[in-house]
């Protein structure tokens, strides 16, 4: 029986990752087979320090796998988010996560599990230009909500845009309480960054960097700091665009997955773009 399930399990990994390669080819052949002139976003870790105008409003549908921990090879999670997006000034976007889930496989302890997280809110606030003004800035807020789970989540994000490169950072700062009474709190520190080169009009490429520190019970920082490295490309079409970032534990700590990729599509579905 034992052996069965874990047959069955293999068989599930598998067919999971098969068909996120499949997604994968299926970008890669759409970013050179279709061209187009919209906006895009060309990080899927990163925030660009520019805002949607007023009135526009887009639909994002977010995948991140992450899977091969050094402690557990047979670990494979999927976090699912669809976000709503909407311009209520120039200077000012504000996001609507409709919904959060995830799924787990963990052949360690033979879990297969999906489970719903939460519903959030995000607001960011455009204070310069990064191509008019020296540097670009924009601050960002998100809280959280889940049956058990808040989170509150503050960035500042910085871009420069010097001709086709784009040059992006953001500092992170997260707090998070989890449990049935709210009770096992955490924090998180973190820095992204990212450029990014406009190859053609409809895409361009380059690499993202993410450097996280965890804060259990605000006690301090543990002393082990993931960091993770990996090339983005994204494409752009009139109404839609695509955007993949794998990245590759380049650390060395046996709890965080060696792999994780994120894929982030999106859906203009107003004409103010």
């Amino acid at each position: 029986m034992k052996l069965s399930l874990r047959k069955r399990s293999l068989g599930n990994r598998c067919s999971y990752r098969a068909s996120v390669l499949s997604v994968i080819a299926s970008v890669v052949i759409a970013m050179f087979t279709e061209p187009a002139d919209a906006s895009n976003r060309r990080f899927t870790y990163v925030y660009e320090a520019t805002t949607m105008p007023k009135g526009a409003v887009e639909y994002e549908q977010w995948i991140t796998w992450k899977t091969a921990k050094e402690s557990n090879k047979g670990f494979d999670r999927f976090d699912f988010r669809h976000e709503l997006e909407m311009g209520i000034t120039d200077d000012f976007q504000l996001g609507i996560y409709l919904s959060d889930w995830r799924y787990v496989e963990d052949s360690k302890s033979d879990k297969r599990k999906g489970d719903w997280r939460d519903i959030a809110f995000e607001g960011i606030y455009n204070l310069t230009s990064p191509t008019t003004d020296p540097l670009g800035l924009a601050l960002y807020g998100e809280v959280k909500v889940g049956d058990e789970l808040f989170e509150l989540e503050g960035k500042l994000i910085a871009q420069k845009n010097i001709g086709a490169f784009v040059i992006a950072y953001n500092f992170i700062l997260e707090a998070e309480w989890e449990g049935s009474n709210y009770d096992e709190d955490k924090g998180e520190l973190a820095q992204v960054a990212g450029i990014s080169y406009q190859f053609s009009p409809s895409f361009t490429a380059g690499v993202e960097f993410v450097h996280e520190f965890g804060i259990p019970d605000w006690r301090g920082i543990d002393g082990k700091a993931g960091v993770y490295l990996g090339p983005n490309f994204s494409y752009s079409a009139p109404k839609w665009w695509v955007t993949l970032t794998p990245l590759f534990q380049v650390s060395d700590i046996e709890d965080e997955p060696d792999f994780q990729m994120r894929m982030i599509f999106g859906i203009h579905l107003t004409a103010e773009h």
